[in-house]
């Protein structure tokens, strides 16, 4: 329904080849949605509603942003996931979610690899509601896609579990609407439909990769519009088209959008509990159920990795549209939370989804998730994989989604793993995306104020960073302050330095502080789990925490130093890949002991 193009229940669209959105937003104009002719004519330009990819919350009607190629597919596919569990997460629950999940693909999405992840899940979950559009006009911007692809498409989705239907002509709407029509009526399994279309249709050069990345210009414009018949000015649609669209798609949705709304309405009498929780569940802001979450008791020491399972248990039990799991490490990242049922096609109420070993369709299934609504999305796996999710998280950050990270194992402690699983630059990438929040947890408490920033938040999505190994309950750590990004730990009335550090290197800079008292060394110390929230503070508040002027701050984490000399003349990291060897022997290898710190420190005091 234009009139609302963002009601609940809507038919959701995912143009996954996001570079032929002017074709989407032709079509949204002709049907009636808030874009204008105007509109259009400033396609690509600034401020425009019609940027040159598809962008959610800037163009009415548009469901996600899109293009990077391929995870529009795993958008997608997090959108059918939250139909199929919505609806089965409440009584009569198909009463108020009850819809499809439409993606438009190219070659260049099937040829990324997230592509075959999504795909698989997709299949593995029996997502009938699934319906992928896939244009076959055999060109790549290179040249032909003989050149670089020649599997058969249609076994790879057959062996994928997907049904596969085919348009032999593209320009068939009889032909496509016939089969959309089949694949609504699939009961159980996804459906792809292959549309065999020619690239540069009409124009002379028809077939050509060329058109693929080049305007037809001037000429060859006129030639394929001569083609078609279509002899009017330059942005220019016939009165009987506007018309036909508003007889036709439009009052379907506007019939649509009134028959929910009496149903939704009476699902309200007969099952109001279910109604109210629903109702709260497609709310961006969850802070007052957030607020309602128990905490948890502390213990002397713990992995903040177990503190979060814990806490991920607590908020389960007051926001039960949770949904998330992990990349098959859930017995590691502690998110294998008790009592919480499995999602399967059988089990769709579930709310643990065994994503596998799949971290890039992971996070972009969650991005879709948290496009659709009604359920709050987290996903975990160990932080060294981060890499894999880098522009899915990049794509959630872009279109403000409140997805939650929880990365485990975050330093050279992950020992005998080695360096192919120690992380190093993970957290300096995380913390050049825009719009992501990075919490490192020193603690209990400072992994409850995270997971409380992170479900409160309504605008961006945030990466909680744990740790393998245990760290001890500090006594002056804080959860109302490390809310607010940094705060002093241990302070002295006339210091000689600051140590900041965050996560596992707090404790061990309180360590290395008391080993410098010893010697007469008056060291401060800094908690910063997260340094975007940190910034945000004003001047004098910084200044207070930081104490001293930036020549005497010494910046303490056991992974790259990149990022930190923002803060602090001396830092103390690690800016190569680690080693293999016992968690202590490494860490001491790589001077992160508490009396090779100490030593540092005094050095770069002498420095000053």
């Amino acid at each position: 329904d234009p009139t609302h193009p963002d009601w609940i229940n809507r038919d959701r669209f995912v143009l996954s080849s996001g570079h032929v959105s002017a074709l989407l937003y032709a079509m949204l104009h002709i049907a009636g949605y808030d874009l204008s002719m105007d509109d259009l004519k400033s396609f690509g330009q600034l401020n425009s509603k019609t940027p040159g990819h598809p962008e959610v919350d800037v163009t009415p009607g548009v469901d996600s942003s899109s293009g990077p190629l391929g995870q529009g597919i795993g958008q997608a596919v997090g959108m059918a996931l939250s139909e199929k569990a919505i609806a089965a997460s409440y009584k009569e629950g198909s009463k108020i979610m009850d819809h499809y999940t439409y993606c438009l693909c190219g070659d260049g999405c099937l040829e990324e690899g997230i592509s075959q992840e999504a795909i698989s899940l997709a299949g593995h979950f029996k997502l009938n509601k699934l319906i992928l559009i896939y244009d076959e006009n055999g060109s790549t911007l290179d040249g032909p896609t003989l050149d670089s692809l020649s599997e058969n498409v249609k076994f790879r989705f057959l062996s994928s579990e997907w049904n596969v239907l085919e348009v032999k002509d593209g320009n068939s709407i009889e032909a496509i609407s016939s089969c959309i029509g089949k694949a609504k009526k699939s009961k159980v399994y996804p459906t792809l439909i292959i549309v065999h279309t020619k690239i540069g249709y009409g124009s002379k050069n028809e077939g050509d990769h060329k058109t693929h990345g080049e305007p037809l210009g001037e000429e060859d414009g006129a030639y394929a519009k001569a083609k078609y018949h279509y002899d009017y000015p330059p942005f220019f649609v016939p009165n009987e088209v506007y018309e036909d669209l508003k007889s036709t798609f439009r009052k379907r949705g506007e019939e649509a959008y009134k028959a929910y709304c009496e149903q939704i309405n009476a699902y309200k009498i007969y099952h109001k509990e279910d109604f109210d929780l629903f109702n709260v569940s497609f709310s961006k802001d969850i802070s007052s159920l957030v607020k309602k979450v128990e905490a948890i008791k502390t213990k002397d020491i713990e992995a903040t990795r177990a503190a979060s399972g814990r806490v991920l248990t607590n908020f389960y039990k007051t926001i039960p549209f949770l949904f998330g799991g992990s990349a098959d490490v859930a017995g590691s990242t502690k998110t294998n939370v008790k009592d919480i049922k499995m999602f399967t096609n059988i089990t769709p109420e579930g709310h643990d989804v065994h994503w596998g070993i799949r971290e890039f369709a992971m996070a972009s299934a969650c991005n879709g998730v948290a496009l659709h609504g009604g359920l709050r999305p987290y996903c975990s796996c160990f932080l060294v994989f981060a890499d894999y999710m880098k522009n899915a998280i990049r794509m959630a950050a872009l279109q403000n989604l409140p997805v939650v990270y929880l990365f485990t194992h975050d330093s050279l402690a992950v020992g005998e793993d080695g360096p192919t699983h120690q992380p190093i630059e993970q957290l300096a990438m995380l913390r050049s995306i825009p719009n992501l929040l990075v919490i490192r947890p020193c603690d209990q408490k400072e992994v409850e104020a995270a997971y409380i920033s992170a479900f409160s938040r309504t605008d961006g999505p945030t990466a909680i960073i744990l740790s393998r190994q245990n760290l001890p309950l500090l006594e002056n750590s804080s959860e109302e302050k490390a809310i607010k990004g940094g705060y002093k730990i241990k302070s002295f009335v006339n210091p000689d330095c600051v140590l900041l550090s965050s996560g596992s290197e707090v404790a061990l800079s309180l360590e290395a502080s008391s080993l410098l008292e010893a010697k007469g060394i008056h060291a401060d110390v800094v908690s910063l789990p997260c340094l975007e929230e940190f910034d945000l503070l004003d001047e004098k508040e910084k200044e207070n925490i930081l104490t001293l002027p930036y020549e005497k701050r010494i910046s303490i984490e056991m992974a790259s130093t990149f990022g930190w000399g923002k803060y602090a003349k001396f830092n103390i990291g690690i800016d190569t890949f680690g080693s293999s060897g016992k968690p202590n022997e490494v860490i001491e290898k790589y001077g992160f002991s508490k009396e090779q710190i100490a030593e540092k420190i005094a050095l770069f005091l002498l420095r000053k």
